[in-house]
């Protein structure tokens, strides 16, 4: 579903799996690996293969760190700054949808369980 909702927005190349590297970005731009690793809750080794996929569909770039040589930064580029705003619109509208189905009571409930699920 939300693949398709990117498709028929012009993104068809962006698979939600990327939101771990995306959304993080999008809050701050110009993280480390390890910075975005933590804050998508994966390991390092998961985010280094997300990184690349989400690199090959020309959403990020990877820059040498001016502060540790042996580090990279990772910064979007503008199609995915193009992509923000409509990945936040369908994500709204998927919320909504959620809510018109099983009320906004049993949305919020299963959120609240699907984080406790995931440990956070």
């Amino acid at each position: 579903m939300l693949h398709q909702r990117f498709s028929d927005h012009g993104f068809g190349h962006v698979r939600p799996s990327f939101g771990s590297v995306l959304i993080p970005l999008f809050e701050q731009d110009g993280l480390r690996l390890g910075e975005l690793a933590e804050r998508g809750g994966i390991s390092k080794q998961t985010m280094t293969t997300l990184v690349r996929q989400v690199e090959e569909a020309g959403l990020i770039r990877r820059k040498p760190d001016p502060e540790d040589a042996r580090a990279s930064r990772v910064y979007l580029t503008e199609t995915a700054k193009q992509f923000e705003p409509v990945a936040e619109r369908i994500l709204q509208e998927l919320d909504q949808y959620a809510d018109s189905v099983a009320g906004i009571e049993e949305t919020r409930r299963v959120g609240q369980w699907l984080r406790r699920f995931a440990g956070g």
